[in-house]
């Protein structure tokens, strides 16, 4: 009974700067790579010759593909527990997606890394803590693959489909790298949640997915989230095709003008 208690306390207790970055850099393969799907993707497709429907249909279908994973991924997450194992799985998945032009493992990542929080620990100011050091190296993320696609931008050069296959065949392998060194620190630092332990030992019961359903509040928070993707989507697929097409400046400037914009926080 003490030992219990001694863990309740030490589960409402504020985490330490270590805990929380441990968990913050665990997003970062996941940022980084998605950074470069929605920034190059149908900019790489259409260079090496696909017509803008066909880079779309690419576009879509990894879209379609995360949408359906988000379900299973989610419903797999909550009923077996095991963090860490399928964090790692995510990460392996969305290695193999990007050079494959699939988006199988972000879900998976995703979900993994939110659903964590609440499992970590009961303090909510450390709750808070961990949201925000995620959503820092997401904007760390954005500014190392804009900074390496930058270089490779002036440092390899273009011309031929086979030359601007090259360049973005090098940003997707150092992405791949720098964020995988990240999944790296994550597995090392993290501790497999307690909470989701105990839960599973004390048999609470689960709520049905139903029931959020019937929240109001649950579909105000969708559309607010749902509106605030769509616009940093779509801007964040075609600035690169005004800055080329329309403006006609230099190939560097599809990551300088990335770049530039999460800096100043926009």
């Amino acid at each position: 009974m003490v030992n219990h208690i001694e863990d309740d306390e030490s589960l409402t207790k504020p985490l330490g700067r270590l805990s929380v970055f441990y968990y913050g850099v665990g997003h970062m393969l996941n940022d980084i790579t998605s950074a470069c799907w929605f920034t190059y993707l149908l900019v790489f497709l259409t260079d090496i010759g696909l017509s803008p429907s066909d880079a779309a249909v690419v576009m879509l279908s990894g879209q379609v593909a995360e949408g359906l994973t988000t379900v299973f991924a989610g419903e797999l997450i909550d009923r077996f527990g095991h963090f860490k194992v399928w964090h790692l799985e995510g990460s392996v998945l969305v290695v193999c997606s990007l050079q494959s032009s699939m988006w199988d493992g972000l879900q998976l990542k995703y979900h993994t890394l939110m659903s964590m929080v609440n499992c970590i620990t009961l303090n909510s100011t450390s709750r808070v803590v961990l949201a925000s050091c995620r959503n820092a190296f997401t904007m760390v993320a954005n500014l190392s693959l804009y900074a390496v696609a930058f270089v490779v931008f002036n440092v390899v050069g273009a011309g031929t489909p086979d030359a601007v296959e090259n360049q973005y065949r090098w940003i997707a392998y150092i992405s791949i790298f720098i964020g995988s060194c990240f999944v790296v620190v994550f597995a090392l630092g993290t501790r497999e949640p307690r909470l989701k332990l105990e839960a599973n030992v004390k048999g609470y019961v689960r709520i049905s997915w139903i029931y959020w359903f019937k929240k109001i509040l649950y579909h105000q928070v969708v559309l607010v989230y749902l509106l605030t993707r769509l616009v940093t989507n779509v801007s964040q697929a075609f600035l690169a095709f005004y800055v080329i097409n329309d403006l006609q400046m230099s190939l560097s400037s599809k990551a300088l003008f990335r770049c530039i914009r999460p800096a100043t926080g926009d």
